[in-house]
């Protein structure tokens, strides 16, 4: 007997069908803790509808698999002899890895990893391994018998798969985008919309089972659908200038960052604790936890009150690329050592003496100096255009000869900027503290921001 399936309904996709498997994944403790962890970090404290979470986030993200997938089957049944059909198992082995592709995301985990680099990032493959073999989510998946190849989709573990098995889902373009756009757009009010077209554009190739975008017809170049192109990568870059790296947000991240960096200084807080806390249970285990030193449990609690009234510290130093692209590898050198944050803090603790020497009060820096890896965005989408036979290639092969897609690939790294922060509120102290950060950063270092 076939078993029909359950609808969910949902503000950003409308109703989205779920089959009995995939609901046994979402019941399961691991999933069902993502509820806690919101999509956008510390975005919420500038756009206070930003609330979604990663929850949402996964079942939008099988959602849209499911959409690339429908489409691709559309287009192949038309066109049998050079595009791949998507098989029933792919299509319900795909779903579920969507489903499962956060997993394992930890609260406020792009600041904690990527920008702070006090751990390694979500996805690397030990990260998969290790929480899809000993628990709920990960007997759920051995149950329907998809564990294995889940973890060689999500984690490189196994024999190899087909190419689009993993561009569907960490593809420049791919569901896990096309859905994240649409609901950081929705969540936080901003008007950056794509049209919901892009994805009949996708294919499967036959032969090499790599999907991609065909952008010719009749030996001409389909320029609705490079257009269509250009502003998803377009919208991603607006999120990331306005959304992913405002400065208030950047702001907050770095001095959540900062408590849990003295939590696990302290031998107080591990990554297994992470891996199961929520948003709200991290920040209520920061507020009280004691450190086993009094200096630091009082600077943790001071950072903690200061997060719960959203008493963000204040920008004393703003170095961005542009103006400091001959300094910005010897910065990040300096200051961006993941699991190895002694120089930046060594730093930090000279620059707050000689500040509380100067102005006669205790006072707390903090420095945010990210990786640059974090601004470099590939179009590694593949692409046909006319003019390349039957090659598919990389999009951002054509940039040369697309100045939008150059002018994108240009602007990313100009995103990149090293802040420092302080506790100081009147202006005329934080002026003070300006200089002494400067006369402590490397000569030639030039600073953007005026007090």
């Amino acid at each position: 007997m076939q078993v029909s399936p359950v609808t969910l309904r949902e503000p950003v996709h409308g109703d989205i069908a779920l089959s009995r498997e995939e609901l046994a994944i979402i019941d399961t403790r691991e999933f069902q803790r993502l509820r806690g962890i919101k999509q956008l970090g510390t975005a919420n404290l500038v756009y206070p509808g930003a609330n979604h979470s990663r929850f949402d986030h996964s079942i939008g993200t099988m959602h849209m698999t499911g959409r690339l997938l429908d489409a691709i089957d559309r287009h192949a049944a038309r066109d049998t002899e050079s595009c791949h059909r998507v098989q029933a198992e792919e299509r319900r082995l795909l779903r579920i890895a969507a489903l499962v592709h956060d997993i394992t995301h930890i609260p406020f985990g792009h600041n904690i990893e990527d920008q702070t680099g006090l751990m390694e990032r979500h996805d690397e493959p030990a990260r998969f391994l290790a929480l899809l073999t000993d628990s709920e989510v990960g007997a759920a998946l051995d149950k329907i018998g998809l564990r294995d190849q889940v973890l060689a989709i999500l984690a490189d573990q196994g024999d190899p798969v087909p190419p689009f098995w993993k561009q569907v889902l960490s593809d420049t373009i791919d569901a896990d985008l096309l859905d994240y756009l649409r609901r950081d757009a929705y969540f936080t009010g901003l008007e950056l919309r794509y049209d919901q077209r892009v994805c009949e554009y996708f294919r499967i190739d036959r032969d090499s089972k790599r999907m991609f975008v065909d952008c010719e017809k009749q030996g001409m170049l389909r320029e609705d659908i490079m257009s269509e192109l250009l502003r998803v990568l377009e919208i991603r870059y607006h999120f990331s200038e306005r959304v992913y790296y405002h400065h208030a947000k950047v702001a907050a991240g770095a001095l959540l960052a900062r408590m849990v960096e003295l939590a696990m200084g302290a031998g107080a807080l591990d990554a297994r604790r992470l891996q199961e806390s929520t948003d709200q249970s991290l920040l209520d285990f920061l507020a009280t936890v004691e450190l086993g030193d009094a200096a630091s449990t009082e600077r943790l609690r001071r950072y903690s009150r200061r997060f719960a009234r959203r008493q963000l510290p204040k920008r004393v130093i703003v170095l961005p690329a542009y103006l400091n692209g001959d300094q910005q590898e010897g910065l990040i050198e300096e200051f961006f050592r993941p699991r190895q944050a002694g120089a930046r803090t060594e730093w930090e603790t000279r620059v707050e003496k000689e500040a509380a020497k100067s102005l006669g009060r205790e006072l707390d820096i903090i420095m945010y100096c990210p990786a640059r890896r974090m601004q470099l965005k590939e179009a590694r989408t593949l692409v046909r255009l006319p003019g390349t036979g039957d090659r598919i290639l990389e999009l951002s092969s054509f940039a040369d000869d697309i100045p939008r897609l150059q002018d994108l690939q240009e602007r990313y790294p100009r995103l990149w900027k090293l802040y420092v922060f302080t506790s100081e509120e009147d202006a005329d102290a934080r002026r003070k503290i300006q200089e002494i950060c400067m006369a402590a950063l490397p000569a030639g270092c030039r600073n953007a921001l005026k007090i």
